[in-house]
């Protein structure tokens, strides 16, 4: 099967949609799927407003052409709804190409919380860009029942994965695991006996007091970390990532440890190594940390929002609730098997076959097969 994937976010950008498509994309290969991939790489950019690592494209029928040629693929996906989605979005209608979409981010939120541009304006500009959609895939059901309060429509709910075997737990000291425990009032019996044993991998947070909040993903302003930086807890914080509001964040909170971005290969440990991961956002539509810190073993704290609700089971694998600082001191004491085993379930190659199922031929008479070795 020949599919076209268009999508203004792609490397060297680092966030959850290109690690995402990054993912679809090896999975379909690996199957013997041709996947042909219009990215702003290799053309004219300019940075966005207010998303200075965001690179859009300046030329995007252009980029377009360069990419895709005379090619007729067999499907036809538009993963954003930037100048390249804009572009193949034209093209499409203009030869009669049926294709699908997807609905990544709350750009609404976001744009009235940083620039004050009204939400009911990029609403409108949604429900236009999408409507011609044959199937608008969004992350889970609560984002589903969001956008269609705001018109779109022909959604159908594309989740998530984890790749638990990059993200898993690592053997680490349990008198560490014990002194994090202890820290929140619990005996070091108990403590010893309800932690599971894993290593301050490579000694990434030696030194620290435990036990370790981590937070992981873009240092910016949506993402709403003052919420958990500000919090009185006792141990550290850790903060993994950059972004536009690091150096606010460094100024504002001296006793964090901000590691700034990390390698892949070394990433996962810092997840292990954790004793909660704190998700603060409230304008996510999924989170993958969320997953990876589970698939880690490590258990999440986040507001009861969409976003966590999509992807934690409160006392099980998370705690939520209104109180972040509470959740977090709950989700401490969480058996870290479990919150493993749960994570378990969300494989990407399951959400590679969701995917493949809601694409949808470029015209009636278009025959492909997504069959697989």
């Amino acid at each position: 099967m020949l599919i076209a994937l268009v999508t203004d976010a792609w490397h060297p950008q680092v966030n959850g949609v290109v690690r995402t498509w990054t993912t679809m994309l090896k999975i379909l290969r690996d199957w013997g799927h041709e996947v042909i991939v219009i990215s702003p790489e290799g053309s004219r950019t300019v940075p966005a407003p207010s998303e200075p690592e965001l690179r859009l494209c300046i030329q995007p029928r252009r980029q377009l052409k360069r990419l895709l040629g005379d090619v007729v693929p067999d499907a036809l996906h538009i993963a954003t709804e930037g100048p390249l989605g804009l572009a193949a979005r034209r093209m499409a209608l203009r030869r009669g190409w049926r294709f699908t979409t997807s609905f990544h981010t709350m750009f609404p939120d976001y744009l009235e919380a940083r620039m004050g541009i009204p939400a009911w304006l990029p609403w409108r500009f949604m429900q236009w860009f999408h409507k011609p959609s044959q199937r608008v895939l969004v992350p889970t059901p609560t984002v589903r029942d969001t956008v269609a309060r705001h018109g779109l429509k022909n959604l159908r709910v594309w989740s998530r994965g984890v790749d638990a075997q990059r993200f898993q737990p690592v053997a680490r000291d349990a008198a560490a695991a014990a002194a994090g425990l202890a820290a929140l009032g619990a005996s070091t019996a108990n403590a010893t006996a309800t932690s599971q044993a894993r290593a301050d991998a490579d000694g990434i947070y030696a030194g620290l007091p435990r036990p370790v909040f981590l937070s992981v993903g873009r240092v910016a302003r949506e993402k709403n970390l003052d919420a958990f930086l500000s919090l009185d807890l006792p141990g550290s914080k850790v903060v993994v990532g950059g972004g536009p509001d690091e150096e606010r964040l460094r100024r504002k909170y001296p006793g964090v440890r901000f590691t700034g971005m990390q390698a892949d290969d070394v990433l996962p440990n810092y997840y292990a190594a954790a004793d909660v991961f704190v998700f603060p956002s409230l304008t996510d539509t999924f989170g993958l940390v969320m997953l990876e810190a589970m698939a880690c073993g490590t258990p999440v704290a986040a507001f009861h929002t969409d976003a966590p609700l999509a992807v934690i089971e409160d006392g099980v694998t998370g705690c939520l609730g209104d109180d972040l600082r509470d959740a977090c001191l709950r989700a401490h004491g969480l058996d870290r098997a479990v919150v493993r085993q749960h994570a378990l379930t969300r494989t990407w190659d399951a959400i590679a076959t969701d995917l493949l199922n809601a694409l949808v031929p470029l015209t009636p008479a278009t025959r492909y097969n997504i069959a697989h070795a």
